[in-house]
């Protein structure tokens, strides 16, 4: 079955924006790096080097890709196009950002997927806010929303207006303060769906009642060391079950998902990753999977 409403499933559609449609050159990352609250300045050249390699594992699983042009109107976070909008089986949410460096995001999509033929199902409106990163798929009927400074109360009310009429169980997950409003810190922060009965979590993050969620739901868990959170450990995409895209550098994780049967892959992200805060599944928009 092909279908938006997964995590895990085998992709076979995604959305990219290169390198060089959203870093540009290294004028734009100089000028922009400390008010998007990066860890430090990426190194352009650098970029190209790992966003080339982060690219090719889709050209070997012969993954169709779609690709979000350069615009004037947004700043380099755009390179993390998972966050403005969310993939379903009746079209494209279209998000309202709660950073504000990125709220001319959601519009600059909204424009691209209408020229590709995708259907636009609905949006989020002001003072509603609701970040692609804060959103993840349970199974093709459950869909878990972090509430965060990145997405509100009223942006998950939004959503839930949307779904539920579909079927579609929308589950709020109250996230705590962590390190405050200006850092990058979603749901998907702390929760990667591998497989229907697997997830790379962090549990130290994750409220009590959320995990027993996905305990009773059957998932097992990966469980993310402290030392390796902040090197993108738990930021995991999966390219088909078990079949798992991550950030380098994180080898207790990549040793305790290959423990579950998993074929792990790696890129170096020190630039298009780390210093932003954003792994493979922020640097991806996902459309259909095969389940």
């Amino acid at each position: 079955m092909k279908t938006c409403h997964s995590e895990y499933g085998t992709i076979k559609s995604l959305w990219i924006k290169p390198v060089t449609a959203a870093f540009l050159n290294q004028q734009i990352l100089s000028s922009q790096w400390k008010e998007l609250n990066y860890l430090g300045e990426p190194i352009y050249q650098k970029s190209l080097t790992e966003y080339k390699e982060f690219q090719s594992n889709f050209t070997r699983e012969n993954i169709e890709l779609n690709f979000f042009s350069a615009d004037d109107h947004v700043m380099m976070d755009s390179i993390y196009c998972r966050d403005a909008a969310i993939a379903t089986d009746y079209g494209m949410i279209i998000c309202n950002m709660g950073k504000g460096g990125r709220i001319n995001e959601p519009e600059a999509q909204a424009k691209a997927y209408r020229s590709a033929g995708f259907e636009i199902f609905g949006s989020i409106k002001a003072p509603g806010t609701l970040e692609g990163g804060d959103v993840a798929w349970l199974d093709d009927k459950t869909l878990a929303v972090g509430h965060t400074y990145r997405t509100n109360e009223e942006g998950i009310s939004q959503l839930k207006a949307l779904l539920n009429p579909k079927g579609i169980e929308v589950i709020s997950v109250a996230l705590p303060h962590y390190k405050g409003s200006s850092d990058v810190f979603h749901l998907m922060s702390i929760l990667s769906p591998v497989d229907k009965d697997l997830a790379v979590v962090y549990s130290p993050l994750m409220p009590i009642t959320f995990r027993d969620t996905l305990l009773d739901r059957g998932f097992r868990f990966v469980e993310v060391p402290e030392e390796e959170f902040d090197s993108m450990g738990c930021n995991i995409l999966a390219l088909s079950a078990r079949k798992c895209l991550m950030v380098a550098g994180n080898p207790i994780t990549a040793a305790r998902l290959e423990a579950e049967g998993c074929e792990v892959i790696t890129y170096p992200g020190d630039e298009i990753s780390v210093k932003g805060g954003g792994g493979p599944t922020c640097l991806t928009r996902p459309v259909y999977r095969e389940i």
